[in-house]
């Protein structure tokens, strides 16, 4: 991450400096907001949806089999006192497979939540970042930064094209 930021702090120092070299007054700059574009627009919401009932989904069938492990360890502690050393052990041994498979499936359920979101990300990234180059060379930009990835402190709201990015990426057919 320090890396990325010292590269873009260089990419910048360099572009002003060729500001001088060119003239101020050929520079145009820009700024999008990723972020706000996936809370926004059509397609960010609609993916956003999408994960969220995936991830329903996954929570469910965790919470049936974690009660199912409840049930079973308070059958278990119920009968241990009738049961035989060996019986007990055997229970207290599927016991234990069925805790780790839960977790096996815990874990499974969490790369693939964090899998589709990065998915869906990256659809979205490419896609944004076409009409943003099509916005830039239509309005003559020279360079267009993203906020949170450049860690832009402050840019004034006549150089944030993020509104008009969200309109036009939600009037593309398909989003």
């Amino acid at each position: 991450m320090k890396h990325r930021i010292f590269l873009i702090g260089w990419a910048l120092a360099l572009v002003v400096g060729m500001a001088s070299v060119v003239g101020a007054a050929d520079m145009r700059f820009a700024v999008i907001d990723f972020q706000r574009i996936l809370d926004e627009s059509r397609a960010g919401k609609a993916a956003q949806a999408e994960i969220n009932q995936q991830g329903g989904q996954m929570e469910a069938e965790l919470k049936a089999k974690g009660d199912a492990l409840e049930q079973m360890k308070a059958q278990l502690q119920k009968d241990a006192m009738v049961m035989s050393k060996e019986t007990r052990e055997e229970k207290e041994r599927e016991f234990r497979i069925q805790i780790n498979e839960f977790r096996e499936v815990q874990q499974e359920f969490a790369k693939k939540a964090r899998e589709m979101q990065i998915r869906a990300m990256s659809k979205i990234r490419h896609e944004v970042d076409a009409l943003a180059k099509a916005i830039a060379q239509e309005k003559g930009v020279t360079l267009m930064i993203e906020k949170q990835e450049a860690g832009v402190i402050y840019a004034p709201a006549e150089i944030d094209v993020t509104d008009e990015l969200i309109r036009r990426y939600d009037a593309q057919p398909g989003n």
